[in-house]
């Protein structure tokens, strides 16, 4: 009987350890737990901020930690600008629109920036308004949009007779809105310290 087994390539010690591997699979499966989902670390720089150094009809001070780009949506419009935060994946879009003292343009250019903030109300749980003054004098609105929006924070500043600046800040990445929370605040308070520090030329 012991010869037939062995013909037949049979071997008692492959079932042993076969039932061996079978039970500490079985036993390692009752007690595995997932781990959860959890969120890349972000490193926040330094604040340091300088100078806008460029042409164009608009000053302030910006965050020494991003790039000041031409805006390659709409070439023709030379004084509209980008503030690229390339180490964050933000950017925030700089319009700039001459009123000439025009009240009918200033009443299109509101209707505008409000419009494009309120066309996000679908998907936002809400939408925070401040109107603003700067210490030079001029008048502004920021919105701040929570939920998974593609803007969360946007803004315009005005001398409402010559001027008009519109800002909004967008993410080049799918990740959720809860876990770009830091880099959102730490992007808008230096979306503020602009704002403070604007003047129209």
């Amino acid at each position: 009987m012991e010869r037939k087994k062995q013909d037949m390539g049979f071997s008692p010690g492959i079932i042993g350890w076969s039932l061996l591997v079978l039970l500490l699979i079985s036993a390692c499966g009752e007690d595995y737990l997932p781990k959860p989902e959890g969120y890349n670390r972000i490193d926040l720089p330094q604040r340091e901020f300088e100078p806008l150094g460029m042409d164009l009809p608009y000053t302030f001070q910006h965050s020494r930690h991003l790039q000041v780009e031409p805006d390659s949506f709409n070439m023709a419009e030379k004084t509209w600008i980008n503030l690229h935060y390339t180490s964050l994946g933000a950017r925030v879009h700089l319009t700039y629109k001459p009123i000439e003292g025009n009240r009918e343009k200033l009443k299109s250019f509101l209707d505008d920036a409000l419009n494009l903030t309120f066309k996000h109300q679908i998907k936002a749980y809400g939408i925070e308004e401040s109107v603003v003054r700067t210490p030079t004098g001029y008048t502004g609105l920021v919105a701040e949009l929570s939920g998974e929006v593609p803007t969360q924070f946007q803004f315009f500043v005005t001398d409402s007779t010559s001027h008009f600046l519109r800002g909004a800040l967008y993410f080049n990445t799918a990740v959720k809105n809860d876990s770009l929370a830091p880099v959102i605040e730490y992007v808008k308070t230096d979306m503020m310290h602009l704002i403070n520090t604007l003047e129209f030329n």
